[in-house]
């Protein structure tokens, strides 16, 4: 039984009111831990920590050195991939051939990655013509923000946390970082990595807890936090928008989705069903920016189906250590009841059932996990719950189109606007539908499909601002102009 503590200050500590809760393997539902829960006096100090970390060798250290230490970071990950793959894992239940492909390697990345291109980003400078004649030299400094408070998710737990950390860190600033309860252990196995690499004391702070009258709401509501980044569903983050209204603190969030993928009959159909196979099913649909809404031109929508149907019957859910396995559980006992609830009202709502809807046979302790069937729907109309609301979950419904004015409409009629995928082999088409819908990032004739350099955010109740390459740096950094009189 592994015992997870808070990472302050560089030290693994426990928590003062001796508060500890449940860290549950979702593919059986046993306990593999506990976990210290951050009160008070573990936020206070996690952010005085950080603070001080300002003012000590980080804020003092040349770039050059500052970046050389975060390749140190990711090179420290992938020499402990393993361990890092294991503890991933364990708190996700999804495969190994999915978190060693993805997970671990994407984690290790965000630290080279942003070091890299921060070092090279420019800033600006204007002369300025004054009635003297002598002018005036304007330019431009960067500075970091300051502390900033990472609330990260429970479906990539390392990936998307260390997308937050790594510019951040970049940029000069510490962190203090709240997992997913769900997910503790490889945030928590990163303080060790950070230790290991020369990374000052207080530079990098973990301290574990809920949301609400616990260390989420205790770290948002900090009056010594400058900005706060977050991933996680909408409602939360509406949550944490009030909650930073009263000092004022910089958000940056990426939210709910209910992203559409868009197969025109002139599309590759190798490359769209195996493209669509995964936008919805890959980590057990637990991907914000996965496919719940597909729409087949109509001359293809019978063969497309029938395809998509027998990739999800060929879905071998198992354990994450099993070779074979290509599909894990969901997070929770508390997600699979949301989960089946969606599949139960599709059904209700007059849906046609074309594969799954429930709960599969699972054998021996995977039986008590919190496992659900890939699912197809079609036949429902768009004011559907199921085409309407973020289900989270390995399931879509598929609906046929006649017209590209039609399906365009259908894509951008939803609150959110996050991502979306466009199938067609016509470049001229492609083009003129992707600038057409409202998501923050279109693939055509791919998914997932990541360079770290683009902008990356949602629209609408998708999120707020954007992260990625430079622009990553309106968040993480405070840009000041200098005006010089000569």
């Amino acid at each position: 039984m592994k015992e997870i503590k808070h990472f302050i200050n560089g030290e693994f500590v426990g928590s003062a009111s001796g508060k500890t809760f449940a860290n549950i393997n979702p593919a059986t539902n046993e306990q593999i831990g506990v976990v210290h829960e951050a009160g008070m006096p573990e936020v206070d100090a996690a952010v005085a920590a950080a603070k001080a970390a300002l003012k000590g060798p980080w804020g003092k250290m040349p770039v050059a050195e500052r970046m050389a230490i975060l390749h140190k970071v990711a090179d420290g990950i992938n020499a402990r991939f393993d361990e890092f793959l294991e503890a991933e894992c364990l708190d996700t239940g999804k495969p190994k051939s999915l978190a060693s492909h993805i997970d671990i390697p994407r984690g290790a990345a965000n630290f080279k990655v942003f070091a890299d291109l921060f070092k090279n980003v420019p800033t600006e400078s204007f002369m300025l013509d004054t009635p003297d004649g002598k002018g005036a030299l304007n330019y431009s400094v960067r500075k970091p923000k300051g502390v900033i408070a990472v609330i990260s998710p429970w479906n990539l737990p390392l990936l998307l946390m260390t997308w937050k950390v790594g510019p951040a860190l970049a940029c000069g600033n510490t962190v203090v970082v709240k997992p997913s309860e769900e997910t503790p252990r490889t945030t928590t196995l990163l303080g060790e990595v950070m230790n290991a690499a020369g990374v000052p004391k207080g530079v990098y702070n973990v301290i574990h807890g809920f949301g609400p009258d616990s260390a989420g709401a205790f770290l948002t509501t900090h009056p010594d936090i400058d900005g706060i980044t977050f991933t996680g569903e909408t409602r939360t983050g509406a949550a944490i928008v009030k909650a930073s209204a009263d000092h004022i603190r910089h958000v940056s969030f990426e939210l709910g989705g209910k992203n559409p993928a868009i197969v025109f009959a002139d599309c590759d159909m190798d490359k769209a069903i195996e493209g669509t196979l995964r936008s919805v099913f890959a980590n057990c649909g637990q991907v914000c920016l996965g496919t719940e809404r597909v729409y087949v031109e109509r001359p293809i929508f019978d063969e497309f189906l029938k395809r998509l149907k027998a990739g999800a019957e060929g879905m071998q859910l198992g354990a994450w250590d099993d070779a074979c396995t290509s599909m894990g559980p969901l997070i929770s006992k508390e997600h699979q009841n949301k989960v089946l609830s969606y599949y139960k009202k599709a059904v209700e709502e007059g849906a046609n059932l074309v594969t799954g809807g429930g709960v599969p046979d699972m054998a021996g302790k995977l039986a008590d996990g919190n496992w659900v069937q890939p699912t197809i729907w079609t036949g429902l109309p768009e004011t559907a719950t199921v085409i309407k609301e973020e289900i989270f979950g390995p399931c879509c419904h598929v609906q046929p189109f006649d017209s590209e004015d039609e399906v365009i409409e259908w894509a951008n009629d939803t609150k959110y606007g996050l991502a979306a995928a466009v199938w067609t082999e016509n470049a001229t088409r492609a083009h003129r539908v992707a600038a057409q819908i409202d998501a923050g990032i279109v693939w055509v004739n791919s998914w997932f499909l990541r360079d770290l350099r683009t902008p990356f955010g949602g629209m609408k109740h998708s999120g707020i601002g954007r992260e990625g390459g430079v622009h990553s740096l309106e968040f993480y950094t405070e840009l000041k102009n200098v005006c010089v009189k000569l």
